[in-house]
């Protein structure tokens, strides 16, 4: 042999030579190597079955988080159908902002929620309180739900308490923005910023379509 003999060495051609072991067999059955967490020696066989024990330990784990991830979002999918079917039986399009926050607050749980819009007709009340002009310059420039920490923007204001954390949707009407529907939680890690936002943005979405049955402002 030319090539420098290495543990990898070694290992490449054990790779490339399946057979070795059968081959081999009293080889396989006399070399021991060391045990993972104990200082006595082991047969290969041992530590072959060690080594698919923890494979399985490991995809034991990545199935309960999938499942559990499965289980959480067939809830929220539930919770949504429950929310756009209120929604839906609404006949007053006037009321329609009062039963977007009521029904994210009791079907989602959601703490905090404010929702303000502008350029739509609404009678005055917690739904049309002034927006200054940087507020909606920020919401025009939203491309997507902010999901995260509070980081004291002046929309955080407009909940009845200091948010840990929230998450910001705007509502579109066309192509224009006209509100943003604020979610804010006490708990840092209930709108973490490494969350999706997919679900954020089904709500966005439907609570546009919604709303899109309000009147422009004249």
């Amino acid at each position: 042999m030319t090539e420098q003999l290495t543990a990898l060495t070694v290992a490449r051609f054990l790779q490339e030579n399946p057979a070795f072991f059968a081959e081999h067999a009293e080889l396989f059955a006399a070399l021991s190597v060391p045990h993972p967490s104990d200082t006595r020696a082991i047969s290969l066989g041992e530590r072959q079955i060690l080594i698919l024990r923890d494979r399985q330990k490991e995809l034991e784990q990545r199935l309960a988080i999938l499942s559990h991830q499965a289980a959480f979002n067939q809830g929220t999918a539930q919770k949504m159908n429950h929310w756009c079917t209120q929604l839906l039986a609404v006949d007053d399009p006037q009321l329609l902002p009062g039963h977007i926050v009521g029904g994210l607050i009791e079907s989602f749980e959601v703490p905090d929620v404010a929702l303000r819009m502008w350029g739509v007709s609404l009678p005055e009340g917690p739904f049309t309180e002034a927006v200054s002009s940087d507020e909606q310059t920020f919401a025009h420039g939203m491309s997507a739900p902010y999901c995260g920490p509070n980081k004291d923007l002046s929309v955080a204001n407009w909940l009845k308490h200091p948010p840990a954390s929230m998450a910001i949707i705007p509502i579109h009407r066309e192509a224009q923005t006209v509100g943003l529907l604020i979610l804010g939680s006490p708990d840092n890690e209930r709108f973490a910023a490494d969350m999706g936002t997919t679900f954020l943005e089904s709500i966005g979405q439907m609570a546009s379509a919604a709303l899109s049955r309000l009147p422009l402002a004249t």
